[in-house]
Order: structure tokens, then C-alpha cells, then sequence
């Protein structure tokens, strides 16, 4: 299977938990999508890493994307504020994780022969 299939999939696993983590608080049998939900997430991620993907890269896409998911999709869902400044936040960090993503194929650029 594809790495970036593998990782999207943990992303959304994991989003998935974090959301559900939320709605337990009203309704425990969402627990179960909690637990599941996490276990998928570090699993496929596991299997990200055995793909080849460094561990920065793949940590750094995985909690970027599942910030910027997560602080969304909550605020759709649950009606949380998600202002001005917390959309820069999240500007800010998939930058970053894309400055991560370059700054790493480059280096692994200059160690091929």
C-alpha cells in the first residue's frame, strides 16, 4: 500500500478518536470509537515509518494535519470557535511541516551518490 495512503489513513484515525473523544463526554459508548480510533492511528503511522517515510516527516504531516482537521472539523461539528488568530495558527504549523518535508528530501538529495 501507498505511504501516503498509510499515513493519510492514520490521520484520519486519529482524528477520528480525537472527535470522538469529545462526544464520549455525553455519551460513553463512544469510547470504544475513542480506543479503536487511536490504535488504528498508531498503526498505520507505524506502518508509515516501516514504508520509509523519516520519522520527522511522517510525526510532523501526522500531527500538523490532524491539528488543522481536528480544530475544523470541531468546530463544524461541536460549534467551537475557531477565530482569526487560530486559523493563522494553523496556517503557521502546515508550513512548517512542509518546511520539515523539503528540508528533507533535500538532505536526503545530497546523501545519494
Amino acid at each position: 500500500m501507498n505511504r501516503w495512503v498509510l499515513l493519510a489513513g492514520a490521520v484520519l484515525s486519529e482524528v477520528s478518536a480525537s472527535l470522538s473523544l469529545k462526544a464520549a463526554l455525553g455519551h460513553p459508548g463512544w469510547y470504544v470509537v475513542v480506543v479503536t480510533g487511536y490504535a488504528g492511528a498508531f498503526t498505520l503511522l507505524g506502518g508509515v515509518l516501516r514504508a520509509g517515510v523519516p520519522l520527522g516527516v511522517a510525526y510532523g504531516v501526522w500531527s500538523a494535519a490532524g491539528v488543522a482537521l481536528t480544530a475544523s472539523l470541531s468546530a463544524v461539528v461541536f460549534g467551537e470557535s475557531l477565530g482569526p488568530v487560530a486559523l493563522a495558527g494553523i496556517v503557521l504549523i502546515v508550513a512548517g511541516v512542509l518546511a520539515v518535508e523539503l528540508g528533507s528530501q533535500r538532505g536526503r538529495e545530497r546523501e545519494e551518490p
